[in-house]
């Protein structure tokens, strides 16, 4: 049966750590439903799910939970997938003339594994060189969260958040280095609590090894206030 082929597929696939390309792999009719209906027809699914593992949704600490996880989906933690909460990456002429990397560390990763749809959790640090236009500090961290708040492949992640900001910018001198626990590794499988992921996107002057080591350098400075 094709079933059958299809399950042994993704056994086969197992825990490797694999992407299909640098873009988010969307449907052609992604967004032909409002979110409101997105969210009742996942909740009828989870309802499914939850009674297939025979729990009991009579239960006051359950019955809101189908509803309650749909919600999270559509409007939380796959927002990222609404082109409709793209932040608007407003950016400046650079008239105070600063001509040196600008940096901001530490900006906190909260993602999901495509693959058992478990939370990546870690820190990105990005960097970029000005070419005559700035963008604002919060606008970095807004571009991480919104391409992190799909499901997501750390390596992708990576490279979208290095290609928003060149695109923004206007430059190839964008840098981003993530590292980050998946949950998928740390909770289950392997069950490796100590393990952490780490990838890299440098663009521009940053594959200039004196650059890259500048910009690394920085990333290991105490930030502690």
């Amino acid at each position: 049966m094709k079933t059958d082929k299809n399950i042994q597929d993704i056994d086969a696939f197992g825990d490797d750590h694999v992407g299909s390309s640098a873009d988010t792999p969307l449907r052609s009719d992604a967004f032909k439903l409002s979110p409101d209906e997105k969210i009742d027809i996942i909740k009828d699914d989870v309802r499914h799910i939850l009674e297939t593992l025979g729990l009991d949704l009579n239960d006051d600490s359950l019955k809101g939970t189908p509803l309650r996880v749909a919600k999270m989906f559509v409007k939380e933690i796959f927002g990222g997938l609404s082109p409709d909460k793209k932040p608007n990456a407003s950016t400046f002429d650079n008239k105070y003339k600063y001509g040196e990397m600008l940096v901001e560390k530490n900006i906190t990763v909260y993602s999901t594994c495509e693959h058992h749809l478990l939370p990546i959790v870690g820190k990105a640090h990005v960097a970029y060189i000005s070419n005559g236009t700035v963008i604002g500090l919060s606008k970095m961290n807004r571009i991480v969260d919104y391409y992190a708040k799909r499901p997501q492949v750390q390596e992708r992640l990576t490279i979208q958040i290095v290609k928003e900001l060149q695109e923004a910018l206007g430059t190839e001198d964008v840098a981003c280095v993530m590292d980050a626990k998946h949950l998928c590794v740390n909770s289950r499988g392997i069950r490796d609590v100590a393990s952490s992921t780490v990838t890299s996107e440098f663009g521009g002057q940053f594959k200039n090894p004196e650059t890259r080591r500048e910009f690394l350098d920085y990333i290991k400075l105490d930030t502690d206030f």
